[in-house]
């Protein structure tokens, strides 16, 4: 009988994209892989511990696949919470592996070697961020591709560069050809992903200049960034949007729309800066989509403070806000500051801002009514009707007809569902 695998996923799109790749090496390996909630000979776990919320979903995982696992069940945790609370998660005594993020591709290697009766000592795997199977049999319709990891940047409340490491860039050439692998698997959307993209730079190649480069690999498909950094902005990136593969929408992190919490936050941006980009980009793309993160509550917001956040997410007109309680996460410059917010405070505010967040979804999904989106088919209904996205990044029902997942769909919006996605 084959073994059989569960994953879980927690956080950002870089730890759904080493699952993806992670599944890939089981599934080649002959595993079968199987739900998280069923009995299965190996739990992978691949955690967050951005925010107090990401630890505690993180431990809630492990202690199930602990409760469910039979007598000889491997249970393997990785991702951040192995980096930040590795002596803890060793020291339970319930956990067959830890593994580092930079040990994180090397899992399956770790677990075959020890059904096979072999003892693998810790230092048997290289530190290596980029050496990953290329993605065949994954959880996600788009195929995504890591570029970049860690971070320099050091906000005042981030934990990631202690978890992630600095800053490093994947060389082109591995970049292109996995893009060009991915596709002849038949993945139709490719999706950029890293920790802190905008900071890409490898042998003189930025950012812009390897989007470029891969805007021109022959093949039907199309291409999204993910959540982005609001600097290195210049105005040879704005104009590649016109490039018909190229999806127009970002997900740019604001985190405050006060200047003085931005300054206190360390991010290296201002509002005005912030604002200057949208402006750009919708000069020459009027519907281009904008998502963002919000905190709330870091210590010091004032009342003030935040109202100027309100106004921001209002004017700017985001869709979406991924909105979150200030978390202190300790050995942080933040976690050390006076004035700490109330939690009911920063509850408040969060609510504050999704009310706001979704009468921005409303309006601007309205506003694509009566136009062509370009929907890539990822769900189908016993009834014949089909769900997926479009260019901007909204959700389309498409009207019952004959269609097959992971293929493009052109239609034109009609109208709108109670839910807010588009038909």
């Amino acid at each position: 009988m084959k073994k059989t695998v569960a994953f879980k996923t927690l956080g950002c799109r870089l730890n759904q994209y080493e699952t993806d790749a992670l599944a890939t090496d089981f599934h080649k390996g002959g595993y079968e892989i199987v739900d998280f909630n069923k009995e299965a000979d190996v739990y992978i776990i691949n955690t967050c511990t951005v925010t107090n919320q990401s630890d505690h979903k993180s431990k809630n995982f492990i202690n199930q696949s602990v409760k469910r696992k039979n007598g000889h069940s491997v249970v393997v945790v990785t991702g951040c919470m192995a980096n930040n609370q590795k002596d803890y998660l060793e020291n339970r005594g319930d956990l067959t592996y830890v593994v580092e993020n930079k040990q994180k591709a090397s899992v399956y290697s770790l677990v075959n070697a020890h059904f096979n009766g072999e003892i693998i000592p810790k230092n048997a795997f290289p530190d290596d961020s980029f050496n990953f199977t290329v993605v065949e049999n994954g959880f996600h319709t788009r195929g995504m591709i890591k570029i970049q990891d860690g971070c320099d940047n050091f906000c005042t409340y981030c934990i990631i560069p202690k978890v992630r490491g600095r800053a490093v860039s994947r060389p082109v050439n591995d970049i292109t050809d996995n893009i060009k692998q991915v596709i002849s698997k038949g993945y139709k959307e490719i999706v950029l992903t890293g920790v802190n993209i905008s900071k890409y730079h490898y042998e003189g190649t930025d950012f812009a200049s390897l989007v470029e480069k891969i805007l021109n690999i022959q093949g039907e498909f199309r291409l999204r960034i993910s959540s982005i950094e609001p600097d290195g902005f210049g105005d040879k990136f704005v104009e590649l949007f016109s490039h018909p593969k190229l999806c127009p929408h970002l997900h740019l992190c604001l985190q405050s729309g006060s200047d003085r919490i931005l300054s206190q936050m360390r991010r290296m941006y201002n509002i005005s800066g912030f604002l200057n980009i949208i402006e750009k980009f919708r000069k020459h793309y009027p519907l281009f989509n904008f998502t963002t993160d919000i905190i709330t509550g870091f210590p010091g917001e004032t009342n003030e403070d935040f109202n100027q956040t309100c106004a921001v997410v209002s004017d700017t007109g985001f869709s979406h806000v991924h909105t979150f309680p200030y978390s202190v996460r300790t050995g942080t410059r933040a976690a050390r500051m006076p004035d700490q917010v109330p939690a009911k405070i920063k509850a408040k505010r969060s609510r504050i801002v999704r009310t706001i967040s979704e009468r921005n979804m409303i309006k601007y999904r309205k506003s694509l009514i009566g136009k062509q989106q370009t929907v890539l088919i990822e769900k189908i209904l016993k009834d014949g009707r089909a769900k997926g996205y479009g260019e901007h990044y909204v959700p389309v029902w498409l009207e019952k007809g004959n269609y097959k997942t992971n293929t493009f769909r052109k239609t034109k919006l009609t109208g709108i569902e109670p839910d807010g996605t588009l038909c």
